[in-house]
């Protein structure tokens, strides 16, 4: 069933590669086109809005998950360029050394400093391999803990950016205490002092994303998930079988519209059909306006009041019922 429904979505997905590389190709020589040209210039985006239409316009959540994985998905530097100005990227923990699967910085936006951080995945295996697929080391969460501490300091709203597939979890990690990280920065974010706003642009796994995790407002894109567990790792552990995966993910309840419902995110962003990765501008735009109007929010509130949101909102994440004994 995973191998299946993984071929169609991928199958699907350099269709419409192969479709837009058509349609670019004819009108780079519109000017030039001869009828007949232009007649198959007409039949090619017919077809590929079609696709579009027919692949994209209800996904299930493994397909929120498989288009969050795409490696041409805009990442977390693409954002901060597109969105920010004059961004200065600070580098190393102070302890042990610098993680390149965490950028972090500060930036300006509408003449208002901001602290910017952002787990960073390759565009290519080179750099994938340089970042470590996102998947941050102790250093990279006491990085991030250090530019917060900084805008806490100075005054300055804090945006984060997340595209996790987990924690690394390599025994060096563990040796410089990777739990011990996790849970320091959670501890402290909730102490922190200025708005944080949280956005999810790609996966966001386990204890790698809360990590980073904690804010007064906490955004998704439209095609991205969140979740404690992969559903990968979900099916090994329940069902000793990956190939459940697909399945797992609707259980998961891990995509934007159910996480938006059940109160862990406070809105979600659109994408252009097809995903962010088809107009990115696009993508970029939806996420300026939205992360605009939420600071705009949070900046009316005082600093014990930010405070004291942030540790009720999540102290209220889930629900439950309870029943009396007789």
């Amino acid at each position: 069933m995973k191998k299946s429904k993984e071929n169609d979505f991928h199958k699907n997905e350099n269709k419409l590669n192969e479709l837009e590389k058509t349609i670019q190709e004819y009108r780079a020589k519109e000017e030039k086109l001869t009828s007949k040209e232009a007649q198959k210039l007409k039949q090619v985006e017919e077809e590929y809005n079609n696709l579009l239409k027919t692949a994209y316009s209800d996904l299930s959540a493994w397909e929120r998950v498989l288009l969050a994985r795409l490696p041409t998905r805009p990442r977390s530097f693409d954002f901060i360029a597109s969105i920010f100005d004059n961004f200065i990227e600070l580098h190393g923990d102070r302890f042990y050394g610098d993680d390149p699967a965490v950028i972090s910085g500060l930036a300006m936006l509408k003449n208002r400093g901001f602290a910017v951080i952002g787990q960073q995945k390759g565009s290519d295996v080179e750099e994938n391999l340089k970042r470590n697929f996102a998947m941050a080391h102790p250093e990279g969460y006491r990085k991030a803990l250090r530019v917060m501490k900084l805008a806490d300091k100075f005054s300055l709203p804090i945006v984060i950016f997340i595209d996790t597939p987990g924690a690394f979890p390599g025994i060096g990690a563990e040796e410089r205490g990777q739990a011990e990280a996790i849970a320091r920065n959670i501890r402290e974010m909730f102490t922190i002092r200025v708005p944080i706003i949280v956005i999810i642009i790609g996966e966001g796994a386990s204890g790698g994303a809360l990590g980073i995790g904690v804010g007064d407002a906490v955004l998704m894109l439209e095609n991205t998930w969140y979740c404690v567990i992969s559903p990968e790792g979900c099916a090994s552990i329940l069902w000793k079988d990956q190939k459940k995966a697909p399945e797992v993910a609707e259980y998961l309840k891990l995509s934007p519209p159910h996480l938006q419902k059940f109160d862990v995110i406070d809105e979600i962003i659109p994408e252009p059909l097809g995903g962010a990765h088809r107009n990115s501008e696009q993508t970029f735009e939806n996420t300026r306006k939205v992360l605009l109007k939420y600071l705009q929010k949070l900046l009316d509130m005082n600093p014990e009041e930010l405070r004291k949101k942030r540790y009720e909102r999540f102290r209220q994440l889930g629900s439950f019922t309870e029943e009396k004994s007789d």
